[in-house]
């Protein structure tokens, strides 16, 4: 009773460690931003600290921070967290102290002090005695620069800068004290023609002394320095306020003698509409409220969504885990609409308006979040995946396909599948019924059976519905390789997804077909190498072939960014049907069993997170994923900079740390069912829609007995260890590890009683 009070004391927000995922290719990032926002604000630190060399491709550099830097030059607006390519992370404001430069090479600042929470950010910049504040709300950025020293003040605004690939800007001058403008961005994995534009509205709290443009300058032969007199290659324009357009520029502000101790307020509106619109988010989002203020009712928006899961009974470290990580599952898809409901169209030059009470949804990165992210907000945001399934179909309606792989309204084709169809099959069968079903089982039936490479979603279906399969031979849209394996497999579980939709409408004879159809698999069973191997264009099995190709991370023939270990089991959907060609259960968890222990697993790899929870279809082997994900929750996730095991993938590696210390997890993608575990919490209280929950307002789980683990904590002690011995649900006991949507959220109560041994 103490511990639970206590818990509840406890801020939930103090859990978080925004850097958490900064380092080990996690590609967070610990900057403000509200939940699900279309701003983020978030240090710029990845030009390197010895060489001032910035290379957003080097090393991977997908995110605008890592913890192994420390030279900032700037807070960027609009950034993506856990992502595997450059993209955004643009208009970068930069305070400074003393005579004006404008070089990024020469203003950045090494920092120390970092300070991170949910909704705020802050540093000390070592060589300006500066403390740099950060916050935002959903559309918009605050920041809050204090002078210790005094000096004259300077605040840039970096247009060229950023990790987009594409380049260009305009930035316009409307008044001393405010700006307006534009930055091209896009080209997201190397997409040429997925580009969008990003416009703001900038204001300063007070009358700069002195303000205008820099723009670089390229060389001219026969032209002596002096056209670019104030520093190097910028040329500073100090007498011209009107507006300025190019491929590398920015704005700077001058505030002659800051008193030591004086603050200067900068506030940011965005929009992907227009500048109209982002000055009316800075309005609706910001006026009248002091930097305290947003940063204060962030914390709030953030302690209410965290909020919907309560949990104790764990160790701190574990605390820690949970909470980063379902902060971190809040942050994608964003929103896109203004404040006014507009946003842009799909993959067209208009102007959309969400009914009101909704909002449009952004970022989404389905490849990863259609397997666990998704039944997440379906769980516990409903209203916030009603809006993302709408904008789903909207984008269907808008532009003729569901959305693959959608950035800012443009399409960019990255991985590969179908993966909105199990999105859609899963909300729908949990009762989610809020959009447009019919537009949506259209959507699913034209990529499923449109023939030939005008298929956007599945260009390479002929084979697909030839054979049953798809021989190597046929090329991914982002030219990543022969990847025919892959993308079958994401087929067969897209079409497993649609006939279950398309059964619970009554078309039964599309249940049936696209039943058949996810059952090709078989086809490329390879009993010689015991796994799934690519198949040639006549049928016969590759050769020579090594299914540890690619365990690097790289492309082996038939497979995208893995080898055939890391695929051979993902067959969610017929997991009996896969041991029987195995030859058997005993085969099949043996076989599986030995991925784990060489190492073959990949825990940063999508297609293998749900391989700790195929143990459990089988009588007498639970115990398995009960150990293996417990390990894994143990060594591959923690409370440091790399705690996240690669991408975090917009909250994919994140949602699949949540459920499995909830103690259940979504192991098949459409199919409304869940596998158990044992949870990392003595008590876990899932707060619940009712109307969605048989009347249910919440879920509580316990677990209580086993072994007792190390490692105090004040939140509830140590967290539970030990092996499942019996389970309760509602009361009654339960004996199947697998359980559906509707009787976990119906019955109230989930009971584990652990045992020290298996």
């Amino acid at each position: 009773m103490f511990s639970r009070i206590l818990t509840a004391l406890l801020a939930l927000t103090s859990y978080v460690n925004p850097f958490i995922g900064t380092s080990n290719f996690g590609a967070t990032n610990p900057g403000a931003v509200c939940p699900n926002g279309m701003v983020s604000v978030s240090p710029f630190n990845v030009m390197g600290s010895e060489d001032n060399v910035f290379d957003k491709d080097s090393r991977w550099w997908s995110t605008p921070y890592t913890s192994d830097n420390c030279f900032f030059t700037g807070f960027s607006h609009v950034n993506l967290s856990g992502v595997g390519c450059p993209e955004v992370g643009s208009l970068l404001v930069m305070p400074t102290v003393g005579e004006l430069e404008v070089d990024y090479h020469n203003y950045g600042s090494a920092y120390s002090g970092e300070v991170a929470h949910p909704g705020y950010y802050s540093v000390n910049l070592a060589g300006y005695g500066i403390t740099a504040e950060a916050s935002a709300t959903a559309r918009t950025a605050v920041e809050r620069f204090t002078f210790a020293e005094g000096g004259v003040a300077n605040v840039l605004l970096n247009l060229g800068e950023g990790l987009s690939n594409e380049t260009g800007a305009w930035v316009r001058k409307v008044s001393p004290t405010e700006i307006e403008g534009c930055r091209l961005q896009g080209t997201f994995c190397y997409n040429p023609g997925a580009v969008f534009p990003v416009y703001f509205a900038m204001r300063v709290d007070r009358e700069p002394s002195g303000c205008g443009f820099w723009k670089k300058q390229r060389e001219m032969k026969g032209v002596e320095a002096e056209w670019t007199p104030d520093s190097g290659k910028y040329k500073i324009y100090r007498n011209y306020g009107r507006e300025m357009g190019g491929d590398d520029l920015g704005y700077w502000f001058t505030f002659g003698e800051v008193a030591p101790g004086e603050q200067i307020v900068v506030r940011l509106g965005v929009s992907f509409v227009s500048v109209e619109n982002a000055r009316e988010n800075l309005l609706c989002e910001q006026e009248g409220l002091s930097f305290d203020e947003i940063a204060s009712a962030a914390s709030a928006c953030w302690e209410e969504h965290l909020g919907r899961i309560r949990v104790e009974g764990g160790s701190e470290r574990d605390m820690q885990v949970f909470y980063t990580a379902l902060y971190h599952t809040l942050i994608h898809p964003s929103v896109l609409s203004d404040c006014n409901g507009q946003y842009p169209l799909m993959e067209s030059d208009g102007i959309g308006q969400v009914e009101p009470g909704h909002v449009r949804y952004s970022v989404f990165s389905l490849w990863d979040t259609y397997r666990n992210l998704h039944q997440l907000m379906t769980l516990v945001y409903p209203e916030k995946q009603i809006d993302m399934v709408r904008s789903m179909v909207d984008c269907y309606k808008e532009w003729g396909w569901m959305p693959k792989w959608e950035l800012f309204g443009r399409e960019t084709f990255t991985m590969e599948g179908d993966p909105a169809i199990p999105v859609i099959t899963d909300t729908w069968l949990k009762g989610l019924r809020d959009f447009d079903i019919e537009a949506a089982y259209e959507a699913a039936v034209k990529s499923a059976t449109t023939p030939g490479s005008s298929n956007l979603m599945r260009p390479d279906i002929d084979p697909y519905i030839e054979k049953g399969y798809i021989p190597l031979g046929f090329y991914a849209g982002d030219n990543s390789g022969d990847n025919s394996v892959s993308h079958a497999l994401e087929y067969y579980i897209a079409d497993y997804a649609l006939s279950l939709l398309a059964a619970d409408l009554g078309h039964t004879s599309d249940s049936r077909l696209f039943l058949e159809r996810s059952l090709g698999y078989k086809a490329y069973y390879s009993r010689q190498s015991g796994t799934l191997r690519p198949l040639q264009a006549d049928g016969s099995f590759l050769a020579p072939f090594d299914p540890a190709d690619g365990a690097d991370f790289s492309n082996a023939p038939g497979f995208h960014e893995g080898s055939a270990w890391n695929y051979t089991f993902y067959v969610p959907h017929d997991i009996r049907g896969l041991a029987s060609l195995m030859g058997g259960s005993r085969k099949f968890v043996s076989k599986l069993q030995m991925v784990f222990d060489k190492g073959l697993y990949d825990p940063a790899n999508e297609p293998d997170i749900a391989y700790p929870y195929l143990f459990s279809y089988f009588k007498g082997e639970e115990w398995r994923t009960q150990k293996e994900v417990r390990k894994i929750l143990q060594e591959v996730y923690s409370t440091e900079p790399a705690g996240i095991p690669g991408n975090d993938d917009c909250g994919t590696m994140s949602a699949w740390a949540v459920f499995s210390m909830m103690g259940f997890y979504p192991d098949c993608p459409g199919s409304p069912y869940y596998t158990l575990t044992a949870p990392s919490f003595s008590r876990i209280e899932i707060r619940l829609d009712p109307s969605l929950c048989a009347g249910q307002d919440r879920l509580v789980i316990t677990a209580s007995g086993g072994a007792v683990g190390a490692g105090g904590s004040v939140s509830g002690g140590s967290s539970p260890t030990g092996y499942i011995s019996s389970m309760r649900l509602g009361g009654r006991r339960l004996k199947s590890y697998r359980i559906s949507h509707s009787d976990l959220v119906g019955a109230g109560t989930l009971d584990f009683r652990l045992s020290p041994r298996k």
